[in-house]
């Protein structure tokens, strides 16, 4: 049996309504906008999320090869929560088995918003890769183990420095 793994979770207080912040999540095509790994490419469809269920997909970069994401919308809470359950999206990123194309990964990406006023939020970005199998995320490019999870910590950063530049505008 796996042993179960701590989700990761990065804050950072921006000053913006969490309407605004919310907004920018709920819709895929800015993600690249804010990305933090430069694995995002861009969303597949001009959609936003809006409820539990929804699905999105990405084009990402990782590994030296293109490929896509479909994302299961698994926490909707309109203007404080939203959190996704990636799956590959294509038969090569689904380790050549094409049953697992679709089906989530058994990780997790999610933020969440809290008011500090009405003009200051305080976002928490969280990754839970679930258990074991999914700290493959945690390697870097060259397949190295990063010291725990230092370069997903430094990408959530850079996501959430960029997510309040984009929000402050």
């Amino acid at each position: 049996m796996s042993e179960e793994s701590k989700p990761v979770e990065v804050s950072r207080r921006i000053e913006a309504p969490a309407e605004l912040i919310f907004e920018i999540l709920a819709n895929p095509q800015r993600h690249m906008d804010f990305d933090g790994s430069d694995m995002v490419r861009g969303a597949v469809l001009d959609r936003p999320i809006s409820e539990v269920g929804d699905t999105f997909t990405m084009k990402m970069h990782r590994f030296g090869r293109d490929y896509i994401m479909v994302n299961h919308v698994v926490v909707y809470e309109q203007d404080r929560r939203i959190a996704w359950e990636p799956a590959p999206g294509d038969v090569a990123t689904a380790g050549g088995d094409p049953a697992r194309v679709g089906v989530p990964a058994g990780y997790r990406w999610g933020y969440s918003l809290t008011p500090v006023g009405e003009t200051v939020t305080v976002v928490t970005e969280s990754f839970d890769c679930g258990n074991e199998d999914g700290k493959w995320i945690l390697l870097k490019e060259d397949g190295r183990w990063i010291n725990g999870s230092n370069t997903v910590v430094e990408s959530m950063a850079d996501s959430l420095e960029r997510l309040e530049r984009i929000s402050t505008e």
